[in-house]
């Protein structure tokens, strides 16, 4: 008994701990958090008549990464909305999906590492959605750059050259090509030479922590998401934002019309865009 007592002491002081140090992120996150919002001037409009008024281009779509959390809730909403005539799953593998709403899908199996060898996978789309990305803690240092920076850019190209006029890309909060930090840098490196090719339009998402239940997930990283996912309820913050109003937001800015080629969305904008889907 006197060890049990001593184990529910010791669990009961950390988690206090953690609850401290969380509110005190909260605290500070809160005083350097993200700028006024973008205004989205097109807001104000109906998002159904956006989406029907959209539909009616039939346009044509790519995704990469629709295995990860991020891309595979992209597919679902667009499936939902059905505002493509045609959309092309681009990754490693092969994907299962089960109901007539995936039967349609067209998927392009690619060697990442010979991409030039699958230029016609990226050839006549109209919008393409990156939601391709690794960590370092899976892939290490080099596989990370390789993944998150050396896929991204070529896929990037392959799509403009392709046809490609506009494109979507989940980056990170923080992005900063100057960053000492690798993560950090390598968002901002990729965020910028990808700009640089000109795309007609070119959307750059930077979600905070994003918030999903990972089968993956190690339990200190399942007790941290649920702190900041309180604590993002509670307050307007940057810490946090729950990945489906990432997904919902990168659809629904797809039928906006910016006023500049190049926008940059922080988290407040993303949560924004992502709560106007449901409108």
């Amino acid at each position: 008994m006197p060890v049990v007592k001593l184990l529910c002491s010791t669990l009961g002081k950390a988690t206090g701990l953690l609850t401290v140090i969380v509110v005190v992120i909260a605290v500070v996150l809160k005083y350097f958090d993200d700028p006024d919002p973008v205004k989205f001037t097109s807001m104000a409009e109906d998002m159904k008549t956006l989406e029907e008024n959209f539909r009616q281009q039939n346009k044509s779509c790519f995704i990469l990464g629709a295995s990860g959390e991020t891309g595979r809730l992209v597919l679902q909403d667009l499936l939902e909305r059905n505002i493509f005539s045609k959309i092309t799953l681009i990754g490693r593998r092969q994907l299962t999906f089960e109901g007539k709403a995936y039967e349609n899908l067209v998927q392009e199996v690619v060697d990442f590492e010979k991409l030039d060898d699958y230029a016609a996978a990226f050839q006549g789309h109209d919008v393409g959605y990156c939601c391709l990305g690794t960590t370092r803690a899976k892939a290490g240092a080099d596989g990370f750059i390789r993944v998150d920076h050396d896929y991204v850019l070529k896929s990037a190209e392959l799509a403009k050259a392709g046809g490609c006029t506009q494109f979507h890309l989940e980056s990170s909060r923080g992005a900063d090509k100057n960053s000492g930090f690798l993560y950090l840098k390598v968002k901002g490196q990729v965020e910028a030479e990808i700009e640089a090719l000109g795309f007609d339009r070119y959307a750059i998402y930077r979600p905070g922590v994003l918030l999903v239940d990972r089968q993956e997930s190690r339990p200190s990283e399942w007790v941290a998401r649920k702190f900041l996912s309180a604590f993002s309820a509670v307050f307007s913050t940057s810490m946090a934002i729950p990945i489906q109003a990432v997904a919902k937001a990168m659809v629904s800015n797809t039928l906006l019309q910016p006023e500049q080629k190049t926008e940059i969305l922080e988290n407040k904008d993303i949560t924004k865009l992502g709560k106007s889907a449901g409108k």
